[in-house]
């Protein structure tokens, strides 16, 4: 089996290879192309995934390469993981929105549309690169944000899933707050990527005991707290939101916080730069302990389940696993259209990913997601279409702006902070 990581220079590459080692029965990956067009940072990578390997006696071989064609050549699987513009334009995502008063966020408000635009374009072209090289491979998108690119992915006729981490944190967190074993819980997780709410936390299998309420009543305080959010908050609605839901729930407030603090850009510029260091270090031959703050937080498990799933038909027959992932609607929430890409638990095999019956939603959040669905199509369209009035629009369609005025004002900041990723501006 060959896998191939796009943007296999980045930093989160370690806790990647770490799960690839650790997991090899369940994904038995026999070479690992690590693809990216930093050599320096490839080269730092690189050398500490090999090392990873032979400490754990992985018998894989790990290539590095900056040519995209050569790395993903008879691939069965493709991850994404890729940051158009780096840190320098997130960090821009992240402070000219708040000149506004909106939120600066890489994924979602105006620094996400900004990301997106400049995003869709280059995953686009890698993807048919992929389809040319490596015609049979899935690619697995692990790119933000995750909904608008796979959607992107999927209706250019791509093999792909999108993949976040935000499920299996609060699977993981929760099965330790409960004292069980994490495959035990499943989770009633409905929404869009980076917009979902925990409706049930289940034991056993998707029709178990749900403890979710018993979970709020006995950890409540712990669980808001991880979220920045009040306690009473989490009681009256009766469900976990997603941490990016602060944005949403307590916008104003985030507002002031980020007007008052150093950008996250800055704070993961500093750590990568600190963690390549590391990386260089001929005797590390494990992730260090500092990874685990750069974020993605059991993304290579989620990782290793998604593409073990996809590709086990040609290996291992199998019916399907449930894993929560990224894919198109297909009716499952009948309030949106059936080529929205939402995030719920899902049957994953090698025919792909089907979402599993949800139970009604709640119209509090299917108004929202909703909302953000049509921002998200609108958004697709600029980034895809590009031009002044498209980005206009879907800004004035996010619920986080919403008046002409702001949507005005960003429009203006967004062009001018990215005119040297847009061939249209």
């Amino acid at each position: 089996m060959k896998l191939a990581v796009v943007g296999g220079g980045s930093t989160y590459t370690p806790e990647l290879i770490d799960g690839f080692a650790r997991l090899r029965d369940t994904l038995p990956v026999e070479e690992l192309a690590l693809i990216d067009p930093d050599a320096h940072r490839l080269d730092l990578v690189g050398g500490l995934a090999r090392r990873i390997f032979a400490k754990q006696g992985h018998p894989g071989r790990i290539v590095t390469t900056s040519d995209l064609e050569a790395g993903v050549a008879g691939a069965d699987a493709v991850l994404l993981q890729l940051r158009v513009g780096g840190q320098a334009a997130r960090n821009q995502d992240e402070t000219w929105p708040l000149e506004c008063g909106c939120v600066g966020q890489e994924t979602t408000g105006a620094g996400g549309l900004a990301k997106a635009m400049r995003t869709v374009p280059v995953v686009l072209d890698i993807a048919e690169r992929v389809r040319r090289a490596a015609p049979d491979a899935w690619i697995i998108d692990f790119t933000n944000p995750v909904g608008i690119v796979t959607r992107a992915l999927l209706q250019a006729g791509h093999r792909s899933v999108g993949l976040c981490n935000v499920a299996i944190g609060f699977q993981r967190r929760f099965a330790e707050k409960l004292g069980v074993a994490p495959e035990q819980v499943h989770l009633d997780h409905v929404g869009l990527n980076h917009l979902t709410w925990e409706r049930g936390v289940r034991i056993g299998g998707p029709d178990g005991e749900d403890v979710l309420p018993k979970l709020l009543a006995e950890h409540g305080d712990a669980i808001a707290a991880d979220l920045h959010l009040p306690r009473p908050v989490l009681d009256r609605l009766g469900v976990v939101p997603s941490y990016y839901l602060r944005y949403y729930y307590a916008h104003d407030e985030v507002v002031r916080e980020l007007r008052t603090t150093p950008s996250r850009a800055s704070q993961v510029a500093a750590m990568e730069k600190e963690l390549l260091e590391m990386y260089g270090d001929p005797t590390l031959d494990e992730k260090p302990a500092l990874l685990a703050k750069r974020g993605g937080a059991f993304y290579s498990e989620a990782a290793v389940d998604l593409a073990s799933s996809l590709l086990r038909a040609a290996h291992v027959p199998a019916s399907g696993d449930v894993q929560v992932v990224n894919t198109y609607n297909n009716g499952t929430l009948p309030f949106l259209p059936d080529d929205a890409v939402i995030e719920v638990p899902a049957t994953v095999n090698g025919d792909g990913a089907e979402p599993l019956p949800v139970p009604p939603v709640e119209p509090l959040y299917a108004g929202l997601i909703a909302n953000v669905t049509a921002y998200e199509d609108l958004a697709l369209d600029a980034a895809l279409r590009g031009g002044r009035d498209r980005v206009f629009t879907a800004l004035l369609a996010h619920p986080l702006i919403g008046q002409y005025d702001l949507a005005e004002q960003l429009t203006d900041r967004l062009i001018a902070h990215n005119r040297e990723h847009f061939a249209w501006a």
